[in-house]
């Protein structure tokens, strides 16, 4: 399983060591993305998925695509703690949350 999470909870997956992964492509990434991310678009997901770690938080425009990865990696590589961002980038920046132009 895998669990949605809202923007205010990132702050405590991050304290407890969350990996926090964007999964849209790069073009999208370059338009601003949440800091912290590591960027594993979606289309290069499966021969990368090597470069996740658990804990995990999944992130994407709006959580749809980030959902997907959540449950692929809850359902079929046995992570354990994996959450999905509702809301995706979209989400975070509509509350006023920074967003980070530069890579990461």
């Amino acid at each position: 399983m895998f669990k949605d999470i809202f923007p205010e909870e990132l702050q405590e997956w991050e304290e407890k060591g969350a990996m926090l992964v964007d999964v849209r492509e790069p073009f999208e990434f370059a338009q601003g993305h949440i800091p912290n991310v590591k960027n594993i678009p979606l289309s290069q997901f499966m021969s990368r998925k090597d470069e996740v770690t658990d804990p995990v938080v999944l992130i994407c425009a709006t959580g749809n695509r980030s959902g997907q990865v959540a449950h692929y990696l809850a359902e079929n590589l046995g992570f354990t703690e994996v959450a999905n961002l509702l809301g995706g980038t979209f989400g975070w920046s509509q509350q006023g949350r920074q967003i980070d132009m530069e890579p990461c």
